[in-house]
């Protein structure tokens, strides 16, 4: 990313120089809503996110300025001292970060910073995460030398959207933001948080999101979700008090609940119990090199989210239905749902056709064009100079 603009803004603001940061989006091949409940996923960090320049000031506020906000609500000043969030939204994720630091025995004292971004907006690459973990990494470098491990920081943006943004969300886009490696994707077991490396670079084919340009709010219905798989477990554990998630659980015992469960939580809790095994199918199909069982695993994703989860939309489903008739690889929704993008493995032969099909096919239907961004997976956040 070119930071020249973001030093001269940062420059002119605040009237001195500091030092940058970046931290990376994240894809996720398959894995969706499976994070909370301590199962796996398989994500990766993408080559777009947020860079942030950050400087001390000698006082004992935060000055934020924000370049991709609108002008009048750009700039917010904080007290590292006060209790009540921040008006603006966008300035709650790094409030969030310095009050769960300074929990953490961190000595946060004054800065300004200035930060710009470029995943694009509602596409489900978690701009979020981006925002938390570009600022632990920023805070961690000057404030304590570094002496927070990564495991750490991720459960520290994962507070933040806790107690500070309204999302109980898992610690997935987090940890893949500050664990990404190049050309690798990451599964990770969300309940103990280990982690192995599986390269990702599939010769012959291209990894491509594709926009919907539907604005997904995840809030109140993210946390429904959550609290559905919730209410399952409690059932199950009355006859099986090992399990402690869905992560625990199997078909069979959730089969035994049946008529004691909400329909809709049943549902649901049969989607995660099912992506459960999805996930650990692609892991074996990817050492294997077989990226038809990876593309099959993912329509039965989002098929999945569309019917049992039901964080799908129309237009998602019509690019899913659409990619699966052309003779795309694999294709689902990306992300809590709700709007947002696919994501799309795309056999090099039908690319371009395929996009530009797909395009003229979306626009037909819903009087826009889709936006379609091409993925290169990359490296973790990380202090830039």
């Amino acid at each position: 990313m070119d930071t020249s603009i973001l030093n001269r803004e940062f420059q002119e603001k605040f009237e001195k120089q500091g030092n940058l940061y970046f931290a990376p989006g994240r894809i996720n091949l398959i894995g969706e809503h499976t994070d909370y409940n301590n199962g796996f996923v398989m994500p990766g960090a993408v080559d777009k996110g947020i860079t942030a320049e950050v400087a001390l000031n000698g006082l004992d506020v935060v000055r934020l300025y924000a370049l991709d906000i609108k002008k009048e609500n750009s700039y917010v000043e904080f007290s590292l001292h006060q209790e009540d969030k921040p008006k603006h939204h966008w300035a709650c994720y790094v409030f969030g970060v310095c009050k769960e630091m300074m929990k953490r025995g961190v000595e946060i004292k004054g800065f300004d910073a200035a930060f710009t971004g470029n995943i694009p907006s509602g596409s489900g690459m978690s701009s979020s995460a981006a925002l938390e973990n570009v600022f632990s990494i920023a805070l961690n470098d000057i404030f304590a030398d570094n002496k927070i491990d990564r495991f750490e920081l991720a459960k520290i943006g994962q507070a933040t959207e806790h107690n500070y943004c309204g999302v109980k969300c898992g610690i997935m886009d987090q940890f893949a933001s500050l664990f990404g490696k190049e050309d690798c994707l990451i599964r990770l077991d969300c309940r103990t948080l280990e982690y192995k490396y599986f390269p990702f670079k599939p010769e012959g084919y291209k990894l491509t999101l594709i926009n919907s340009c539907v604005k997904h709010s995840l809030g109140t219905e993210y946390n429904e979700r959550r609290e559905s798989c919730e209410r399952v477990v409690e059932l199950i554990a009355k006859n099986h008090p090992e399990v402690l998630s869905l992560r625990d659980a199997d078909m069979a015992m959730l089969q035994e609940f049946e008529g004691d469960i909400d329909a809709t939580d049943f549902k649901r809790a049969k989607y995660v119990l099912e992506e459960k095994e999805r996930v650990l199918a692609v892991c074996d199909a990817l050492e294997k090199g077989d990226y038809n069982t990876v593309g099959e695993k993912m329509f039965s994703t989002h098929w999945g989210l569309s019917k049992e989860y039901t964080v799908s939309c129309e237009e998602l489903d019509f690019l899913a239905e659409f990619a699966q008739s052309f003779g795309v690889t694999g294709s689902r929704v990306m992300g809590g749902g709700f709007g947002g993008c696919t994501i799309n493995l795309i056999p090099e032969t039908l690319h371009d056709e395929f996009i530009a099909k797909a395009k003229d096919a979306f626009n037909d239907k819903f009087g826009h064009y889709p936006e379609v961004y091409e993925i290169i997976i990359g490296d973790g956040a990380k202090k830039l100079q």
